[in-house]
């Protein structure tokens, strides 16, 4: 998923007319009428014919993306709410519908939206199978995917190490929340987890909480801490179960786990997660799909 702008300097605003450009700004004048829609650039000095475009210009799609991507931010449409139709969203940015169309199919592609046909464009919520299913990659050799039973080890408050202050964008000693779990499938012990949260999103969460939680923990987040999961990066490779994670994981030492580091991100591309997991993957697989 490409990172979404979280400033909008230039977009176009309800009034100003479409023009595949942003508004004109203070300092800037408008292409004579008898000449094609050309993108609008600032000027301090007469420009040469050679000149590059501003490098801040976007096409207008991206901006009408944007402008919808931050009432989505903001809850304007919570998860799981319709949005208002295409026309409507054309008449209140005041662009096309064409340009409104191709902005929510970018949003679509990246399963912030969902198209429902002969119901509307709705906004995608971790307890849908087509989103809840991105996060979970673990497939079983036999059966459908699901999520297994999580057993929390501990929860608790703390300050954030070097590390995953880096990850997480944030100064060291920051808060974050330390979560420590084993999920199991069909009775078996299959993946160990360490999950660091950004504090100040997850005030309040303790491990009552996510024990009495029925569903995937992002759907948790989503609902109980208006912190939503856009996309993830991972990297993953092979390692030994050390003394620890074998006794969790029901493996003699030594045994071959799958290790999966991914942070994951929010609304902005900020960083709000960082998981740690190790995978025993004698009855299961890591499937990713590439497009």
């Amino acid at each position: 998923m490409s990172s979404l702008p979280t400033s909008l300097t230039g977009a176009t605003a309800p009034g100003a007319q479409e023009s595949g450009a942003a508004t004109p700004g203070a300092g800037t004048q408008p292409p004579p009428s008898s000449s094609p829609a050309q993108p609008l650039v600032s000027q301090t000095a007469p420009q040469a014919a050679n000149a590059v475009p501003s490098p801040t210009f976007s096409p207008l799609y991206q901006q009408i993306k944007a402008l919808i991507t931050r009432s989505l931010q903001s809850g304007e449409w919570k998860p799981g709410e319709m949005i208002p139709s295409e026309m409507e969203l054309a008449s209140r940015y005041k662009v096309s519908q064409g340009t409104v169309r191709k902005a929510i199919d970018e949003l679509a592609a990246e399963n912030l939206v969902a198209r429902r046909q002969g119901k509307g464009t709705f906004v995608t919520t971790h307890h849908e199978d087509v989103v809840k299913f991105r996060f979970l990659r673990l497939v079983p050799d036999e059966g459908e995917p699901h999520y297994g039973a999580s057993h929390v080890l501990e929860c608790k408050r703390l300050r954030a190490p070097a590390e995953i202050a880096r990850l997480l964008d944030i100064r060291t000693g920051d808060s974050v929340v330390q979560i420590r779990r084993v999920l199991t499938f069909s009775g078996e012990s299959t993946v160990l987890d360490e999950i660091w949260l950004l504090g100040a999103n997850f005030k309040g969460l303790t491990a009552e909480k996510l024990t009495e939680w029925k569903g995937p923990m992002y759907a948790l987040f989503e609902a109980e801490f208006g912190t939503r999961m856009i996309r993830a990066s991972e990297k993953i490779r092979a390692v030994a179960a050390d003394e620890t994670a074998a006794e969790l994981l029901s493996v003699p030492v030594g045994s071959p786990l799958l290790s999966v580091e991914r942070v994951s991100y929010t609304y902005g591309d900020r960083p709000v997660e960082v998981r740690r997991g190790l995978y025993v993957t004698a009855r299961h697989y890591y499937q990713n799909d590439l497009s």
